[in-house]
């Protein structure tokens, strides 16, 4: 038996509110990855690390307050706890990938295509790990063409991401870019719920699992406890307000330098020599 599905049972809501974290996990996590190129190995991976948590984050509590209003008209749905936290892990894991590879070989050419690729795929892996969770008196199907076109979505998004991650021209720069990040990855959920169909089974209960009320308040607190503790370190760091004004210890092909580099208050002044007069080089045994 066919099943009928609403994706929108709370109106705009939950569509806007989970687009915003999406751009918020976005904006946190390409101002990282803009100061992880500023900066020397040592100081690297960490802001990587931080940047691919704030995205992966950003877009797995997107997907779950997207997914709180979806209902199916007469099969209560249920999530089981660790296909749904696995899903959480999968896109930090793949999207660090990506994020690193950028973050190491330059936001351009093979890296960028490299990195761009896995972590799309990373978030697409993480919104179909996630659906794998739900649990009810029926099973899923989906239409493969519209299923690669949601993932040619999320790939695409993700390039792009990085790419404007790698310009390294400011604020305003990574606000503009989480906002379109945020648009792509957003569609790209909801592309996928369009791909969906559900058959209901003719007889039997509910299926064994969690509620979504008992899932609401780790969904929410957990990783926007994260978002907002990367938000104060990004906001405490002088050099991610504004451009920042001095030299990375370190410069890759493919690493975009910023355009205050060329005209560093870091380098030394170099002093010409004063020309040493005949009176002043004569010695007080020649006086």
């Amino acid at each position: 038996m066919h099943g009928t599905v609403d994706g929108f049972s709370y109106g705009i809501v939950t569509p806007l509110v989970a687009y915003l974290m999406a751009c918020l996990g976005g904006a946190l996590g390409l101002r990282c990855t803009t100061r992880a190129l500023l900066v020397a190995h040592s100081w690297r991976p960490g802001w990587l690390a931080l940047g691919s948590a704030a995205i992966g984050s950003g877009i797995w509590t997107m997907h779950f307050i997207a997914m709180m209003g979806f209902t199916i008209r007469g099969a209560p749905i249920h999530y089981d706890k660790v296909t749904t936290y696995a899903s959480l892990g999968v896109a930090v894991v793949m999207v660090g990938v990506g994020v690193f590879i950028v973050g190491y070989r330059g936001a351009s050419g093979t890296a960028l295509f490299t990195g761009g690729t896995i972590t799309g795929l990373g978030i697409a892996s993480m919104h179909y790990l996630g659906m794998a969770g739900m649990r009810f008196n029926g099973k899923l199907e989906y239409n493969t063409v519209t299923v690669g076109f949601s993932v040619a979505i999320a790939m695409a998004a993700a390039t792009a991401a990085l790419w404007s991650a790698g310009q390294v021209r400011g604020f305003l720069w990574s606000v503009g870019a989480s906002l379109v990040m945020g648009l792509a990855v957003t569609g790209m959920h909801y592309t996928g719920m369009a791909a969906l169909s559900v058959h209901l089974h003719a007889t039997g209960g509910p299926a064994d699992g969690d509620s979504p009320a008992t899932l609401l308040a780790p969904m929410l607190i957990g990783p926007l406890a994260f978002l907002v503790l990367a938000g104060v370190v990004v906001m405490f760091d002088p050099l991610m307000v504004g451009k920042p004004r001095w030299t990375p210890v370190e410069h890759k092909p493919g690493v975009p330098a910023h355009p205050s580099v060329q005209h560093s208050a870091c380098r030394p002044v170099l002093r010409p020599r004063r020309k040493v007069t005949h009176r002043e080089s004569r010695t007080p045994q020649n006086r």
